[in-house]
């Protein structure tokens, strides 16, 4: 790939600030697309990794906005709109939940994880397509996880979103592809970021360790190895790749036997 193709070109993130969304937003920038930078609740991270896409020399706009919020929704959005006239990538990434065994939910943890990671990904779609329709078509790729399809401690409710963004990512490739949009999702594996804190099992640097042992590739997933599969989905070299989740985790969920504890 060469910038070339990116360059000119819109990318909206969500969730950008840190971690996945972070290295994805400095990628596409790198490539030459202008980035919209979204956080939450923590403007300085926002505002360091627009410095840094400055810093490339592209045009970056930081909006905040809360996409378990329609209304915020419709904000980012038409923001994104203003600032470039239009979309080319939609890539949706932020992502939230409640990790706590099933007997110890609440209908407002069902609510939050389900709203902000799978009804998020529906509406911010379904806003972004004028947009990318002004531009002759584009790219939506969503950040799903392998809790989709297996179980992990503590994450039946955030598993359950990340099917749901699966099975979205189905119906919009082939309701999209009339218009000239191309739908797809990236399933990385444990990644290192501060996403890790929100499992208590794995603050344990010897079980990061051993994780990495236990994975084929021979390491845990970086964040810039998902930037890098996210790009490619938005490219012409993956034109024939619809409504498909990749699963990036270098290999750790091929064995059956999962993770191990040492006795």
């Amino acid at each position: 790939m060469t910038g070339s193709f990116y360059e000119g070109k819109t990318a909206l993130i969500t969730g950008s600030g840190r971690g996945i969304g972070r290295a994805i937003a400095l990628h596409f920038a790198s490539l030459g697309a202008d980035i919209v930078v979204n956080y939450f609740r923590n403007r300085e991270p926002a505002e360091q990794t627009a410095r840094e896409i400055s810093g490339l020399g592209v045009r970056v706009e930081i909006v905040k906005a809360n996409v378990g919020d329609i209304a915020d929704i419709d904000h980012l959005v038409s923001e994104t709109e203003r600032a470039f006239g239009g979309l080319d990538f939609l890539i949706s990434n932020a992502g939230s939940g409640y990790n706590r065994p099933i007997m110890e939910q609440r209908p407002k943890g069902w609510d939050w994880t389900l709203d902000i990671n799978a009804r998020a990904y529906l509406f911010l779609a379904q806003k972004s397509v004028p947009l990318m329709e002004n531009r002759g078509g584009g790219w939506i790729v969503s950040i799903s996880s392998p809790g989709s399809f297996r179980v992990l401690p503590e994450y039946a409710v955030v598993g359950a979103s990340k099917a749901a963004i699966e099975a979205l990512t189905r119906y919009m490739a082939v309701e999209f592809a009339s218009r000239n949009i191309s739908v797809n999702a990236v399933s990385p594996g444990i990644v290192a970021t501060e996403a890790l804190q929100h499992f208590n099992t794995m603050q344990d640097e010897d079980l990061l360790g051993e994780i990495a042992e236990q994975t084929p590739a021979g390491r845990i997933v970086a964040p810039e190895d998902v930037a890098g599969i996210v790009a490619f989905l938005c490219s012409p070299a993956a034109s024939m790749i619809r409504g498909q989740t990749i699963l990036a985790d270098g290999g750790f969920t091929l064995p059956a036997s999962g993770l191990r504890r040492p006795s």
